[in-house]
């Protein structure tokens, strides 16, 4: 463990850097398929999507397929972090925590509010309260060194325990009713997959093969396979005994391994995918009254920047936790802002939630799009206020 002090600020910023140009490269995805559903070549952009491949459409391979691997990607960053990163001190998760637990529930509120007399539109009440930690970073990343860097650990780290919300509230309460026999088959999977944890067995393969079998047995069961990226992450070993293996433990080598593969072509694919929506026509006449659209976007824009922003400004104010260093109110604000970009998960709970209905989705993801715009062009003028004046006061910035 001694060396973790060396290897770990490297792996930091590695992981900011890959994280940051990925969602540069998802933003450009997301503008093509806006472009593309808004064009001549729209009903080709649809087609696309819907072509069969081995049973399913491209859409669902891309949905419950790739994004499983996202979701093990997802869980092998929250585990390394909790147990051997930045967020491993209960002291260093206080001012995330709370900022990532008000993120969730006034986002949430708000949907509900403008949702409460249909059951069926209370079903996506989750959709506004995740923070695309891929967007938000790309946006800090075109901000440069503007930006302190401790807002941006800060960002990640609220980001990180704001995937682990999501993680649980789409197994709690999306996960839909398992079926018995698949089901079994995964107890049995995740049993070997405990067993080669246990015997600290280091090479990868054996996990990824029974990781395949897991995929499928969840996916057989009716809950979401994408369930199975995290479980998988579970087991994968963080640490083996013996001198000099922290850093070569699966659960490094995986983690470094599907990274860019994550960022470059996973979530630039979910984006070409999802994000693709007309704004003509009836369809958006249709949408924009819809109180699922208001509910989005005024819960990622509204209540993402209150929610985290008070919780943050009262864990500060009690002394609960210490302010990220360097950093300015002015700027924690416009962090606050940035967290209302939920982009991708936000997009992936509207599918869970909105399945079978293609109005809901319209609205979902008009309003995702409207609420993470806003977001982004708030939080980047806050942050290049507060920049500015920074550079002009240097000593009374605190």
């Amino acid at each position: 463990m001694k060396h973790h002090s060396h290897a770990e600020p490297s792996t930091l910023r590695r992981f900011l850097a890959s994280e940051a140009a990925g969602g540069v490269v998802l933003m450009a995805s997301a503008a093509l398929a806006l472009a593309l559903a808004n064009s001549p070549w729209a009903e080709a952009y649809r087609s696309l999507l819907a072509t069969p491949m081995a049973g399913h459409s491209t859409l669902h391979w891309i949905n419950d397929g790739l994004m499983a691997v996202f979701f093990l990607l997802v869980g092998l960053e929250i585990k390394r972090e909790l147990l051997d990163g930045h967020l491993r001190h209960w002291s260093a998760r206080v001012l995330p925590g709370v900022g990532a637990l008000g993120g969730m529930l006034v986002p949430a509120l708000i949907y509900v509010y403008f949702n409460a007399s249909s059951p069926e539109a209370t079903r996506g009440w989750a959709i506004p309260s995740a923070t695309d930690i891929a967007f938000a970073l790309g946006v800090l990343a075109l901000l440069g060194d503007r930006v302190p860097g401790a807002l941006k650990v800060f960002l990640t780290a609220l980001a990180i325990l704001d995937d682990l919300g999501a993680i649980v509230i789409i197994a709690v309460f999306y996960a839909g009713d398992p079926a018995a026999p698949p089901m079994l088959g995964a107890g049995v999977t995740l049993f070997l997959l405990l067993g080669l944890n246990l015997f600290e067995v280091k090479f990868l393969t054996p996990y990824l093969l029974l990781g395949v079998a897991l995929w499928h047995f969840v996916q057989l069961s009716g809950v979401h396979a994408t369930l199975a990226g995290v479980l998988l992450a579970v087991m994968i070993p963080l640490r083996l005994s013996g001198p000099d293996e922290d850093e070569h433990t699966p659960l490094h080598r995986l983690e470094n391994a599907l990274g860019p593969f994550v960022a470059f072509v996973v979530l630039p694919l979910f984006g070409f995918a999802n994000a693709g929506v007309a704004l003509g026509g009836g369809d958006l006449g249709a949408a924009a009254g819809a109180p699922i659209l208001l509910g989005v976007a005024l819960g990622l824009f509204l209540g993402k920047q209150a929610g985290v922003f008070a919780a943050v400004a009262l864990a500060i104010g009690t002394r609960v936790a210490s302010r990220p260093p360097k950093t300015g109110w002015a700027q924690l604000y416009g962090v606050s802002v940035l967290c209302g970009v939920g982009f991708t998960m936000s997009l992936f709970i509207g599918q869970i939630a909105f399945e079978a209905d293609e109005g809901a989705m319209r609205a979902t993801k008009i309003g995702v799009l409207v609420g993470s715009a806003a977001s982004i062009a708030l939080g980047s003028l806050v942050l290049l206020l507060a920049a500015r004046r920074a550079a002009a006061h240097p000593l009374t910035h605190s």
